[in-house]
C-alpha cells in the first residue's frame, strides 16, 4: 500500500511539474506540504488489542503507539485555474475516511470563472462545523463527539464568492453525507459563510440539506443540519465556540412518521502560559435521542433510545517550533447513567476515560 501511494504521489508530481512548465502564467506557483501526527493512547474500555475504540477517528488504539496521519499535499495555483490533491496514510485514513477512496484526503480542481468567483470540483474535505478533524487544525488533539458524528469528507462541486476581505461564502452541490460515491439519485447542498474579524477570529455558520435515502426507499429521510461558530482571541486567551441542530424527516425512533431531532455544543479555550506552552481545555454536549446519527441502542431499561452524553477535555501543548507540537491529554465522556456502552474490568460503564500523548510536524 505505501509503495502504490509513493508511486501515485511522484506520477502527482511529475503531472504537475509538466503542466507548470507548459502554463506560461507568471503567476503560477507550486507548492508541496506535508504532516505527520504520531500518538500513545490509553481507554478505559476494553474493545481487544489492535481494535478501534467507540467514536474513532484520532488517536482510535489503546495500550499502544500509533500513527494518526502520514500525508503529502501537491498545491498548484495561477491566476486562472488551481487544484490540490493530499494523499494521507494511517489510522485517520483506514478508521474515519471512505472506503473506497480512504488514502484520498482532498482532490479538486478549480478554475476562476471572474474576478471573485471560483468553481471547483472534486474530493473536498468537509465545509461543515466548529472544529477542524486533524488535531494540527484544533486546540486539542482529539474532536468531540459532535464533530465525529459531522461529515469529515464530500465529493460535489463548489462555488466560492470572496467579495471582499471580511467575506467568504461557499456553494457546495454534493452527492450525499460524508460520502465520496451517490448512494441514490438525489444531490445535496451546502453553504459556508464566514465573516473575519480581522486577527481576533472569525465568525460562520454552514449547513447542509440533502436526502441520502437508499436507492428504491419509499420513505424520504431529508436532513437538514445547520452549524453555527465562533473563533476569537482576547490577548493570550484563544475561544471556540460552536453549535449544531440537525433535523431528519422519518426517523423518530417510536414513530417513524415524525421528524427526530439532534442537536450538540462545544466550548474550548486555549491560554497561553509561555512562548512555547499552552494550557487548553473544552467541553462538549451531544444529544441524539432519536439515534438517527449515533445509531439506536437499549439502555438499562430495554428503552429503544439514541446517545446522550457529555464530556470534559483538559490538555497541556508543547510547541518547540512554529510547526509542531507535543500534547499530553485527558478526556472524560459520560453517557447517560442508563446507557452503558462501554466495558472496562468485567463490568458495563457508562463513562470513559482518556488518555493521549500527540506529537505532531508539519513542513
Amino acid at each position: 500500500m505505501i509503495r502504490r501511494l509513493l508511486l501515485l504521489a511522484s506520477f502527482l508530481f511529475v503531472v504537475v511539474l509538466n503542466a507548470v512548465a507548459q502554463n506560461s502564467d507568471s503567476t503560477a506557483k507550486i507548492k508541496i506540504s506535508g504532516y505527520v501526527d504520531a500518538y500513545y493512547a490509553h481507554y478505559t474500555d476494553s474493545v481487544g488489542t489492535g481494535n478501534y475504540h467507540k467514536f474513532p477517528s484520532i488517536s482510535p488504539r489503546s495500550n499502544q503507539f500509533g500513527l494518526n496521519t502520514a500525508q503529502v499535499t501537491f498545491q498548484y495555483d495561477a491566476d486562472k485555474i488551481r487544484g490540490i490533491v493530499t494523499l494521507h496514510y494511517g489510522d485517520i485514513a483506514k478508521s474515519a475516511w471512505s472506503s473506497t477512496f480512504n488514502n484520498i484526503m482532498e482532490a479538486h480542481a478549480g478554475i476562476r470563472l471572474c474576478k471573485k468567483l471560483w468553481l471547483d470540483a472534486g474530493f473536498f474535505r468537509t465545509h461543515f462545523g466548529t472544529e477542524g478533524l486533524l488535531p494540527r487544525e484544533n486546540f486539542a488533539s482529539s474532536v468531540s463527539i459532535n464533530t465525529f458524528y459531522e461529515p469529515y469528507f464530500e465529493e460535489g462541486a463548489r462555488l466560492s464568492y470572496t467579495p471582499n476581505i471580511k467575506w467568504s461564502i461557499n456553494v457546495y452541490v454534493l452527492n450525499g453525507y460524508n460520502i465520496y460515491e451517490d448512494n441514490n439519485d438525489k444531490k445535496s447542498l451546502g453553504i459556508l459563510v464566514t465573516y473575519s474579524l480581522g486577527d481576533k477570529g472569525n465568525i460562520g455558520y454552514s449547513n447542509y440539506i440533502g436526502d441520502d435515502s437508499a436507492q428504491g426507499d419509499s420513505i424520504t429521510h431529508l436532513r437538514i443540519h445547520q452549524n453555527l461558530f465562533l473563533n476569537y482571541q482576547i490577548k493570550k486567551l484563544k475561544i471556540q465556540i460552536g453549535g449544531d441542530y440537525c433535523i431528519q424527516e422519518h426517523s423518530n425512533v417510536t414513530d417513524k412518521s415524525k421528524t427526530a431531532s439532534m442537536y450538540s455544543g462545544v466550548l474550548a479555550l486555549k491560554y497561553q502560559l509561555k512562548e512555547k506552552f499552552a494550557l487548553y481545555t473544552r467541553g462538549e454536549l451531544f444529544s441524539d435521542l432519536q439515534g438517527f446519527m449515533g445509531g439506536v441502542i437499549f439502555d438499562k431499561d430495554l428503552k429503544a433510545t439514541g446517545y446522550k452524553l457529555w464530556g470534559a477535555t483538559l490538555g497541556l501543548e508543547y510547541k518547540p517550533t512554529e510547526n509542531s507540537y507535543i500534547r499530553l491529554e485527558g478526556r472524560q465522556l459520560q453517557m447517560d447513567k442508563k446507557q452503558e456502552i462501554f466495558y472496562w474490568d468485567g463490568n458495563k460503564k457508562s463513562s470513559r476515560m482518556e488518555m493521549l500523548i500527540n506529537m505532531g510536524i508539519s513542513f
